[in-house]
């Protein structure tokens, strides 16, 4: 199949955990509370294994080692900077305390999916497994963070029928990412390497700054275990993606 399609389908796939989330949501408050956390976990173990036994260990075979950790140390700063910008946040909770931030959610969002759109195009253009292991490792965090984005609109004041329709239309602007990111990486060949320490940058950002520390404050010791061993296994899975590709 060639690459365009894979990316344009791959990303497609990734828009339908909007529909995964919101069947988490007719879960009880109780028990969804107790999945995300797990959701999470996995999430966290899943970014941080594809950035740094995928996307750092190619990135390394063409880029400068030097550049390789400066370009990586930038992209998390410039996460960050995203972030603070544009209050890019991501809650994991069915009632998120933003309230008027509902709008602002959707350009974050939006914004976000996009540049997941380019990552996994880059990914797909350096080689095929790259791109299957970073999709898998967005595509875990998706159903969190769906969870939470879809909470936010509901509690903003939006409408169900109209949150839905928004979320997954804000979803859709991971495939405009993929396109305009194949079709940028193919002009411009010299700069893929580039985009994967950028890529591993913002996932350890996200899994540091974002889902590690709502894991953290677990104060049950058995809870606070289980959502360790799920960390490790995210990290776990990634490993076994990268001996398969072997």
């Amino acid at each position: 199949m060639p690459t365009f399609l894979v990316i344009v389908f791959s990303t497609f796939l990734i828009t339908l955990f909007v529909w995964v989330a919101v069947l988490f949501m007719f879960f009880k408050k109780e028990f969804l509370g107790k999945i995300v956390k797990f959701l999470v976990a996995f999430s966290a173990g899943t970014l941080m294994g594809g950035a740094f036994l995928h996307l750092m260990p190619e990135a390394a075979e063409k880029i400068d080692t030097n550049l390789l950790f400066i370009i990586f140390l930038i992209s998390f700063a410039g996460f960050f900077l995203i972030e603070k910008l544009l209050f890019w946040r991501h809650c994991h909770k069915e009632d998120c305390p933003i309230h008027s931030f509902g709008y602002m959610n959707l350009v974050g969002d939006s914004i976000h999916n996009f540049i997941d759109g380019l990552i996994i195009a880059g990914a797909f253009m350096v080689n095929i497994h790259l791109g299957l292991a970073t999709t898998l490792a967005i595509a875990a965090h998706e159903i969190p963070q769906e969870i939470g984005d879809f909470g936010v609109l509901i509690h903003a004041g939006f409408k169900y029928r109209l949150a839905l329709i928004v979320n997954y239309l804000v979803a859709l602007t991971v495939i405009l990412g993929g396109v305009v990111g194949y079709f940028f990486f193919s002009s411009l060949d010299g700069f893929l390497p580039y985009i994967l320490p950028v890529a591993a940058g913002g996932f350890v950002y996200i899994a540091a700054s974002d889902l590690i520390p709502e894991i953290r404050g677990e104060k049950d010791v058995k809870k606070s275990v289980a959502t360790y061993v799920i960390f490790i296994l995210g990290i776990l899975l990634m490993f076994i993606v990268k001996f398969l590709d072997h």
